[in-house]
């Protein structure tokens, strides 16, 4: 059991800073920023049957996470944008693993995706660049976690989910 709980987090479970500074967020900005040259160079020379290994026994295929990736990075892109424009939006969560299992996600180009991850980022990071402190703070609501987060929050993990996904890559190639 220990070892399939290190298969599916590699690099641990999120766990965020008691307190979250400028510079920590400076920090999971600059993460953002370089993820997705990081996923393009670890996947620029991958064949067909490299994408098709998964990174864990019943796990997804290496594939299905640069798709999950994409698929999760635009809804962060969209509940950021919730947050900034509303008081404490609740968010709409999606079935990630049905996500993955649709064909775009199984057979799909992973150039598509990386290029997604690409402009996503980049209008994130040209966004969150921007941001003060307290913009930080505000809030979203989680429907199934029942509980609110801040878009600092969100900012750390999702800069983890990034890491947290490129080693689930990197094992399942080894």
């Amino acid at each position: 059991m220990q070892e399939l709980e290190k298969l599916k987090y590699p690099i641990g479970k999120y766990t965020p800073p008691v307190n979250i500074d400028t510079d920590q967020v400076q920090l999971w900005i600059d993460d953002l920023a370089n993820f997705p040259q990081e996923i393009a160079k670890i996947t620029s020379s991958l064949s067909e049957a490299d994408l098709e290994i998964p990174y864990r026994p019943d796990g997804w295929t290496v594939r299905q996470v640069i798709h999950h990736l994409a698929d999760s990075h635009i809804n962060a892109y969209t509940r950021v944008h919730l947050t900034l424009t509303e008081e404490c939006p609740t968010i709409r969560p999606y079935f990630e693993d049905k996500w993955a299992e649709l064909p775009d996600g199984k057979t799909g180009d992973i150039q598509l995706s990386i290029a997604i991850l690409k402009a996503i980022h980049e209008r994130l990071v040209v966004l969150l660049r921007t941001l003060k402190s307290s913009d930080f703070e505000r809030t979203y609501f989680h429907p199934e976690a029942e509980k609110e987060f801040t878009l600092g929050y969100l900012l750390g993990n999702y800069a983890w989910h990034g890491k947290h996904h490129l080693a689930h890559i990197q094992s399942a190639l080894k």
